[in-house]
């Protein structure tokens, strides 16, 4: 049995999101968002190189050593998935591993808005979760994916860099790919992909313009398309996926997107005060054909106003998500302010010296 399973057993048994092993440091793990070093001798490169090598595919570790860095998923049998990331530092090795549950959370587990858990039934179109790296799109998206599998019979068709949740065909037929594994990127799996016949086609990561374009041309086709983006709100995603065209094509892009964007769900993880653990306020974007006309004009900047009036459609913003998070005493003011992208709401809530320290 692999040395680094007994670390894996002890994430799950402590709730560790992650697990960080770092040549010339103690190992620590991650727990409710906090690192916490484990009592144990400090790591040293050969010892670690040791470890790593013994739950890495031969390919996978000479990618490693040829590279420096390296992606991939390892699987402790009815214990969880861990998403494994290898790299090499000042010091010597190093690696990360991130617990991806063996259970798939629902939109109920989730607490997720119904107008989350709503497009899981959209036919067409392009849904963005996005959020700042660890702020839980993964989960989100999981969940999402879960509504669909269990109530539409659908094809559902996966694109990730490792594979993450792990969907047994429920209603829907779900295929899952692995980039370097499967596939030699997401753009070449995305092309693909429109040759197999998907409803549901999920973007583990928009990384590039060509993935993007892809996305965008598969979700304006009729297929259904979510993907991720690291940007903070639904207002600087638009921006994002446009910015990344030249100027010569964006006009262009604005209007594919216009029709083809469906809804952003922007979120970030908060440490609850309340009880031992985390939960995520999120920022819900549905794209009404008001904000379809924004997009199309170039007017992204009023749709943090348009989010604001569009509570019936189901629309909240990230500081309202955070503030009613905040009265109900289960986030620090602290964390509020600091995680809020409008501050101005939160600086009531600090203390005298908390506000002293922001002058």
């Amino acid at each position: 049995m692999p040395k680094l399973d007994a670390y894996f057993r002890a994430m799950v048994q402590q709730g560790a999101s992650d697990l960080h092993l770092v040549a010339g440091n103690l190992p620590a793990m991650r727990i409710h968002g906090e690192l916490k070093k484990l009592k144990a001798e400090p790591l040293t490169d050969e010892g670690l190189r040791d470890l790593l090598r013994e739950i890495a595919p031969e390919e996978v570790w000479a990618r490693f050593n040829e590279t420096g860095d390296v992606d991939f998923a390892y699987e402790l049998e009815g214990v969880a998935r861990f998403r494994a990331n290898y790299f090499v530092q000042k010091f010597g090795a190093a690696a990360v591993f991130r617990t991806i549950p063996s259970q798939v959370l629902t939109c109920e587990d989730l607490g997720l808005p119904d107008a989350v858990r709503r497009l899981a039934y959209l036919r067409k179109g392009l849904v963005l979760v996005t959020g700042p790296t660890g702020s839980g799109k993964s989960t989100t998206l999981a969940a999402i994916l879960d509504e669909a599998n269990r109530n539409r019979r659908d094809n559902i068709i996966t694109i990730e860099d490792p594979i993450e949740f792990v969907h047994k065909s429920q209603g829907c037929l779900v295929s899952h790919r692995e980039v370097g594994t499967h596939t030699r990127s997401f753009a070449a799996a995305l092309r693909a992909a429109l040759r197999e016949d998907p409803d549901i086609i999920l973007v583990g990561e928009m990384r590039d313009k060509e993935t993007i374009a892809l996305a965008i041309e598969a979700a304006a086709t009729g297929h259904l398309v979510f993907g991720t983006l690291h940007t903070q709100n639904a207002a600087k995603t638009v921006d994002r996926v446009i910015e990344v065209f030249s100027a010569e094509e964006q006009p262009q892009i604005r209007s594919t997107l216009a029709d083809s964007l469906k809804a952003v769900v922007a979120q970030n993880l908060f440490r609850r005060v309340d009880k031992p653990g985390r939960i995520a306020a999120l920022e819900v974007l549905i794209v009404t054909p008001a904000i379809s006309n924004l997009i199309r004009e170039g007017k992204t900047y009023q749709i943090p106003s348009a989010i604001q009036t569009g509570k019936k459609h189901g629309m909240q913003s990230l500081e309202t998500a955070i503030l009613a998070l905040l009265e109900q005493k289960i986030i620090s003011p602290r964390e509020a302010y600091e995680k809020a992208v409008v501050k101005e709401p939160f600086v009531r809530f600090l203390s005298e010296e908390e506000r002293e320290g922001l002058a």
